[in-house]
């Protein structure tokens, strides 16, 4: 067999070959042992043969050409193995001859034959009462990657003619045919034949029955007309039908099918449907489809929907509230999103009333529809109720309860944390009345008036799951209970389902007064405490004076944003805090620095003691005229460089118009202690022409401690000329006969225009001073100016030839 195969595929090509030496166009003949068309993962060989003598052959494939490894067959022919080939391919042979000819070439076509049809079924779609359409669909198998046919053959009644019908549907999977047939057709036989290259396959003949299969169009809807709880609908047909099946669904709910809506046929195509039993204020869709008595049901129709009509809100607000920490005068009242169940009808606003039954004050607040919450004056016996109020009427009152009541408060409130959700449990205690609810409120900590949230519980209720808890977030809130006129919460604290250490530390601000520094801190922000904060800890470090620094560490209560420091040194101080959760210690926050300086305070009123008993003390010895003298003589000798011209004195020009003058002057040397008495001298006065020296005396008996006896001629002078020069003693007299001595004027302080009692008076004050003071003084102790200082002889000058004698 294989060697008749060979014989005929050599004498195909020497024919083929001939008629193309005929035309004289190529240069060979290609051809393949299996034909133009295989199937994929099959094997063959390729064969050229070439038509004339050629130096050199070659064999491609493909495009771009790939050279392909051949054989000789003979002298004009080679060929090449194709192995296992899973696409189309195409190859061409090439001859290096002259003249040249062009090349020659083959396209093979790879794929599989065609599966038997399956699944073929067929519909009758009833267009009126006379004609109708069937159309089959069918699954054509796998793709068979050649150009395939598929023919749908009917056979209709009891004929013996079948009739072919053209396919839609080429290139996917389901294919389709349809066919018009008259209402007189009962029976048809239908089946459908696919073929291809490689193979044919026919399916199965199936047999119907047009009443079995028979399925009305689609029911068209009109636009329904409803009111608040009924809605009316058209439905119009192309046939009368025996079944019709109408649903309804809001967006939230499945299908409902309306099993007591009533038919009204007002004529064979159209028929009205009442479906009632709705909700008011819900926007409905509508379908619908129908049926033989026999057959099949009809596709669904398009969905149409309508708005059902409002309704007054039948149910109370779920109301709560909130008493705000900073204003004690103000009562935040908080409600919940109605329901569309209980709200029946768009919200248009929301009616806040504040009755006092003492005062008879009525506030009634018109709030808009987007609110939530709102803030009211709060009063002890003020009762306050919020309404919803629609384009229908009002909601019932919501009551707010917020006197406390005396009772026992829920025992043993339990919080446990999972992993999503937060469960709270209580028990009631068995003295208290029976409750008419309980309330649930959490929010964040330090968050209440901003992110309330609570829940409303039956009295039988002693349980409840919290969902939506953020974690890494700080709860707090409480379970309270609500009687009929008043109320009573336990609170609970610290509740978080999960958390870690802080992420950041607080930012901390000092205030230094003396020896002790206030410390102020905020709160972490939300995002970086991880939890709860259990505590705070401040952390002091002093580095002066030592040569490691010293740390002091202060445990804060989380609840404080204040702590006070004392009796601090002076040094210089570093300062931070860090935060606490139950997973531990955040990182420090920023470090500040601060100085205690030495406390002054104290310094200053002693000093200010000090001066002040100064100052009382001196004025109490201003009191003294003693002590007024005695600090004049101190200022007078502070004043050194002051010294009035005698000359021009009123004394010195008395001189000149009287004669001559006997004085008798106490003189003291500048060196005299205690001891010494005073030396007197007797000066006279000479008349101008004479040229006479005095010669001074030392009379011991003048100079006693009552000197009332000296008698002065003329008035006291109150300067003189003295002349001096230094004494080996100062215990005798000294007489003065050199006329080179020096000579200047002196003050006398001790001598006056006066008469003896005010000399006397005037050394009584001045023996007073001196007892006043201490016996060891700067102003008794001799002054010393490298000489000492003698008074021997007092010449007056007043007509500059006065002597005294």
């Amino acid at each position: 067999m294989e060697t008749m195969s060979q014989t005929w595929s050599i004498f195909t090509v020497f024919a083929v070959l001939a008629v193309q030496l005929c035309m004289g166009e190529k240069s060979c003949v290609v051809w393949s042992s299996a034909g133009p068309v295989v199937q994929r993962g099959s094997s063959f060989k390729v064969y050229c043969t070439f038509n004339c003598k050629c130096k050199s052959t070659s064999m491609y494939s493909d495009h771009p050409p790939t050279p392909q490894l051949h054989r000789e067959f003979n002298s004009t022919t080679i060929y090449c193995h194709v192995m296992n080939i899973t696409k189309n391919r195409t190859f061409s042979c090439q001859c290096n001859c002259s003249p040249a000819l062009d090349p020659c070439g083959l396209d093979i076509s790879a794929g599989y034959p065609p599966d038997r049809p399956k699944n073929l079924s067929c519909i009758h779609k009833v267009l009126n009462n006379e004609s109708g359409v069937v159309v089959c669909t069918w699954n054509r198998g796998q793709d068979t990657y050649l150009r395939s046919t598929s023919t749908l053959w009917v056979k209709t009644g009891n004929r013996t003619g079948i009739q072919p019908y053209k396919v839609l549907g080429k290139g996917s999977d389901l294919m389709s045919a349809s066919f018009n047939v008259s209402s007189s057709v009962q029976l048809i036989s239908v089946w459908v034949r696919t073929c291809n290259p490689l193979d044919t396959a026919v399916s199965a003949t199936i047999k119907y029955t047009l009443s079995d299969i028979a399925m009305p169009l689609t029911p068209v809807l009109g636009q329904p007309e409803c009111s608040s709880r009924e809605c009316v609908i058209k439905v119009e047909q192309s046939v009368r039908t025996e079944h019709l099946d109408i649903q309804y669904r809001t967006e939230q709910q499945m299908w409902t099918t309306n099993p007591d809506s009533e038919v009204q046929m007002s004529s064979v195509q159209v028929q009205v449907w009442s479906i009632s039993s709705l909700e008011p204020y819900r926007l409905y869709h509508f379908r619908a489809r129908s049926k033989f008595s026999t057959g099949l049901w009809s596709y669904w129709s398009t969905n149409i929907s309508s708005w059902t009509q409002e309704e007054a809100p039948a149910k109370e607000l779920d109301v709560w509230y909130a008493e705000s920490a900073s204003d004690s005068k103000s009562l935040t009242v908080y409600w919940k999103d109605t329901d569309i169940s209980m709200a029946r009808g768009k919200i248009i606003e929301y009616i806040v009333r504040v009755s006092s039954a003492d005062s008879g004050l009525v506030l009634i607040t018109n709030i808009s529809a987007e609110a939530r919450n709102y803030s009211v004056p709060f009063c002890a016996n003020c009762e306050v109720t919020v309404c919803a109020r629609n384009s229908k009427g009002l909601s019932p009152p919501a009551n707010i309860t917020t006197h406390h009541a005396k009772a026992e408060p829920p025992h043993d409130v339990r919080v446990m944390t999972h992993d999503h959700n937060v469960t709270i449990s209580w028990s009631k205690p068995e003295t208290a009345p029976l409750p008419a609810a309980y309330v649930v409120e959490w929010y964040p900590e330090g968050h209440k008036v901003e992110e309330l949230k609570w829940v409303r519980l039956s009295r039988n209720d002693n349980r409840v799951v919290i969902t939506g808890v953020k974690p890494f977030e700080c709860y707090e809130g409480a379970v309270c209970v609500l009687y009929n006129d008043s109320m009573i919460r336990t609170k609970f604290t610290s509740v978080t389902i999960m958390e870690s250490a802080p992420t950041a530390g607080p930012s901390v601000k000092e205030k230094v007064k003396g020896d002790t520094v206030e410390v102020t801190w905020t709160e972490l922000p939300r995002s970086q405490r991880q939890g709860c904060i259990t505590k705070y800890t401040i952390y002091l470090e002093n580095s002066s004076g030592h040569q490691r620094p010293v740390i002091k560490l202060y445990s804060i209560e989380a609840t404080k944003r204040t702590y006070i420091i004392r009796g601090l040194s002076p040094a210089f101080y570093s300062l931070w805090m860090t935060a606490w959760t139950a997973k531990g210690e955040g990182p420090a926050g920023q470090k500040d620095k601060f100085f205690i300086q030495q406390d002054t305070q104290l310094s200053l009123i002693l000093v200010c003691a000090v001066v002040s008993l100064t100052v009382l003390f001196l004025l109490c010895l201003c009191q003294s005229s003693a002590v007024k003298q005695r600090f004049w003589v101190f200022f007078q000798c502070l004043m050194l460089d002051v010294v009035p011209d005698p000359a021009n004195s009123k004394w010195a020009k008395e001189c000149t118009e009287k004669g001559r003058m006997n004085l008798q002057l106490q003189l003291s040397d500048l060196s005299v202690t205690e001891e010494n008495e005073p030396i007197l001298v007797d000066v006279e006065e000479l008349p101008k022409q004479s040229s006479d020296i005095a010669t001074t005396t030392n009379d011991s008996s003048q100079l006693s401690s009552s000197s009332e006896s000296a008698t002065l001629m003329y008035p006291l002078t109150t300067y003189i000329k003295s002349l001096s020069h230094d004494s080996d003693s100062s215990d005798h007299t000294q007489t003065s006969l050199d006329t080179n001595t020096t000579v200047d004027y002196i003050s006398s302080h001790g001598l006056g225009n006066m008469d003896e009692e005010d000399q006397e008076e005037e050394e009584d004050e001045f023996t007073e001073v001196l007892d006043f003071f201490p016996g060891h003084n700067v102003f008794m102790e001799p002054l010393v100016f490298g000489g000492k200082l003698t008074l021997d002889a007092v010449k007056i000058n007043c007509s500059e030839q006065l002597v005294l004698k």
